[in-house]
């Protein structure tokens, strides 16, 4: 399997999983259930979709844009439910057909990037891109654990269960 090829699957991942617990595990929420602060570090289910949302709008243009947006990660970029889980779900999407077509020769280099904070950073390449689909493995384990804690039944979102699912194993 080449780099790029795993980073394919990760970006598949990253979607897939995502769109899995919008749609399995967070539709099923109150209003109330939703904006409750289960004591996540961004506190509600809400503020937490959010952050997701945040790290997806900050990341992907500094790879694949060369661009810097300079916005905080607590920001609230939709108050609306629908409007916030359709947002994220558009989000994630544009990974898999951006990483299919990068250079594979990038994940050698570095990304130069401005932080949110607008102090340059120079970081390598191919571990940072692993950094956004980790990051939003954390946080997605977060929201399942504070859900499940109310009393919901949460998915399976091991990256195993897919790759199952793609192999015509599952």
């Amino acid at each position: 399997m080449t780099m790029r090829h795993y980073f394919t699957s990760l970006a598949r991942y990253h979607a897939w999983a995502t769109r899995k617990l919008l749609v399995e595990n967070l539709a099923q929420l109150s209003d109330e259930e939703w904006h409750r602060d289960l004591r996540l570090f961004f506190g509600s289910v809400h503020r937490t979709v959010n952050h997701l949302l945040v790290a997806d709008t900050i990341w992907y243009p500094r790879f694949a844009e060369s661009a810097a947006p300079r916005i905080a990660l607590d920001a609230e970029l939709h108050t609306d439910r629908a409007e916030l889980c359709a947002a994220l779900a558009a989000a994630v999407d544009r990974w898999v057909p951006w990483v299919e077509t990068m250079d594979a020769t990038r994940l050698d280099g570095d990304l130069v990037y401005t932080r949110s904070d607008g102090v340059a950073a120079r970081i390598p390449f191919a571990p940072a891109l692993g950094h956004v689909f980790n990051h939003a493995t954390h946080h997605r384990g977060q929201i399942t654990a504070g859900v499940t804690a109310m009393g919901h039944p949460g998915p399976s979102l091991d990256w195993a269960s897919l790759l199952q699912l793609e192999a015509g194993r599952a």
